[in-house]
């Protein structure tokens, strides 16, 4: 690589990761056009197409796959270099992970003053949202997802098993009651859940598992709405354990009736020796064994 062309591999790498030419000129602070230009310049030396256009934007084509995964390999290299400072656990880059608002704002935040002590010179983002960003796009380093991907050039790997549960605030029983069977939700109790055609992952159609036909009347996309509105006493709602035991103002109702749901570790192929993604899978891993009694209590 010559460095009057590092203009060009920037621009590569910043579209490679956030799947869209747009967004890449956002982050490099230059127009779209000179984001454009530069790739084909890029091309033009290479003699290969880096991207096919998308619907979504731009992908890495096969050739585009390879120089990513060349480039990955040099900041390896790069990194293992480094001198290393604090037992050898310095770090520099950023490490993004992607993974669900609910395990994001509830779980994965209590443990980061711990990890980002241990790493002090890591930058670390977490996108926490209703859907997941691609490692196999390089959208993100590390996702904690709901399912194992089918395809895709990625790994992955069982993160833990976790519980959902049936919950109310205390005021909503005080003035409502306690529903006496399953099939009195969404009926004579208010049941608070997602809307079907918003859900990003089908493992959120979770209801089934309780009562077959079971249908919420009060409805989001957002787990951290759901939570809020059980929390104020609009009426019943599922969530997951780490989200529901740990607020003192809810109770659980039917705790004998639990759903069970996995999370998965997955990271693309080409970064499965970079040291800041290892030391974010050790960490995730880390942690879920650490709170292994919050994501699977024996009791609800």
């Amino acid at each position: 690589m010559q460095v009057s062309d590092w203009n060009d591999y920037q621009a590569f790498i910043v579209v490679a990761q956030t799947g869209q030419i747009a967004r890449a000129a956002k982050k490099l602070r230059v127009d779209a056009t000179t984001v454009g230009r530069r790739i084909r310049r890029l091309e033009s030396q290479i003699g290969s197409t880096l991207f096919e256009q998308t619907r979504e934007g731009q992908a890495l084509t096969e050739e585009g796959e390879k120089l990513f995964a060349s480039i990955e390999v040099m900041a390896t290299a790069a990194e293992s270099a480094r001198p290393q400072s604090q037992g050898g656990r310095s770090l520099r880059g950023t490490l993004r992970i992607s993974v669900s608002e609910g395990f994001g704002s509830w779980f994965l935040t209590r443990h980061v003053p711990a990890f980002v002590e241990r790493h002090p010179d890591l930058r670390l983002d977490i996108v926490a949202s209703s859907g997941f960003l691609s490692p196999s796009k390089r959208e993100a380093d590390i996702a904690v997802v709901l399912s194992r991907p089918k395809a895709g050039h990625v790994i992955a790997q069982k993160l833990a098993s976790y519980k959902l549960g049936l919950y109310a605030s205390r005021g909503y029983i005080n003035q409502q009651g306690v529903p006496t069977a399953l099939s009195e939700l969404g009926a004579e109790h208010h049941l608070i859940g997602y809307i079907p055609d918003l859900l990003y992952a089908p493992e959120l159609n979770y209801l089934d598992d309780l009562v077959a036909g079971l249908k919420p009347d009060i409805r989001s996309s957002s787990i951290i709405a759901q939570h809020r509105l059980v929390a104020v006493g609009a009426g019943i709602g599922v969530l997951p354990c780490f989200i529901g035991n740990i607020d003192p103002s809810l109770v659980t109702i039917f705790p004998e009736n639990t759903i069970s749901r996995n999370f998965w570790l997955v990271t693309h192929k080409d970064n499965r020796t970079l040291e800041r993604i290892k030391a974010g899978k050790a960490w995730l891993m880390e942690i879920v064994r650490q709170d292994s009694q919050l994501l699977n209590p024996t009791r609800t």
